[in-house]
């Protein structure tokens, strides 16, 4: 892995020649010899106002701003030439840097087809072969880690509906627990307190009859007797 890593940052960043005699890119490449990247971006960025498709002048200047870290503006850079740069004898080169750009983004898909590009026109180029193998393994992994998000996110779904599920039966089983009549039991003293009223109603019936038989008795008495 580490031997990737190191790779990585191997920028194809010996400047180019001058399409031209112009004074602003043989000062941008000194300086950048010397490995003062701000000044020669300062140069480069001088020719490229003279010239924007300086293949040359938006090449290096891409490799300083690479140098840099600013991927961003490399990336730019080297965009602003992707019609000419190409089809040129620093077509590989061109490609190379494009796909060390795309890596350092993160743009494996683009790193990928870049790199094979380099390869096209440079078979030998084993750095390129290292870069691409690097950018395939890298696109393979960010594409199983999205296939195994998506797993994990149906997996809580399925799990989100089964407790949702589990509930709604829970809620039906307590409903019709609740609609059912309950069993009422009585403790031994309610039983006796409801034997006893029902003994005393007997005895308070039992009196009245007794009561109105005495009554009928006497007065059948009493019409006899006169």
């Amino acid at each position: 892995m580490k031997r990737f890593l190191l790779i990585l940052v191997v920028f194809a960043c010996i400047p180019l020649s001058a399409q031209v005699d112009r004074k602003e890119v043989r000062a941008g490449n000194r300086k950048f010899a010397k490995e003062d990247w701000r000044s020669a971006e300062i140069d480069y960025r001088k020719a490229v106002l003279k010239d924007s498709l300086s293949v040359a002048g938006q090449y290096n200047l891409a490799s300083c701003l690479y140098r840099q870290e600013d991927y961003e503006g490399a990336g730019k850079a080297l965009e602003a030439v992707g019609d000419v740069a190409p089809a040129g004898v620093h077509g590989a080169e061109w490609y190379f840097n494009s796909g060390d750009v795309a890596l350092q983004k993160k743009d494996y898909g683009a790193a990928v087809k870049a790199f094979r590009e380099a390869l096209l026109r440079n078979p030998g180029d084993m750095a390129a072969k290292e870069n691409y193998t690097y950018a395939k393994m890298m696109q393979q992994n960010q594409q199983g880690g999205s296939n195994d998000q998506n797993e994990d996110q149906n997996q809580e779904q399925k799990q989100d509906e089964d407790q949702n599920q589990n509930k709604d039966q829970n809620q039906n089983q307590d409903k019709n627990r609740d609609q059912q009549p309950q069993s009422q039991e009585i403790s031994p003293q309610q039983a006796q307190q409801m034997l006893q009223a029902v003994q005393a109603k007997e005895k308070e019936t039992q009196d009245k009859v007794n009561k109105e038989k005495a009554a009928a008795l006497q007065s059948r008495q009493k019409e006899k007797n006169w």
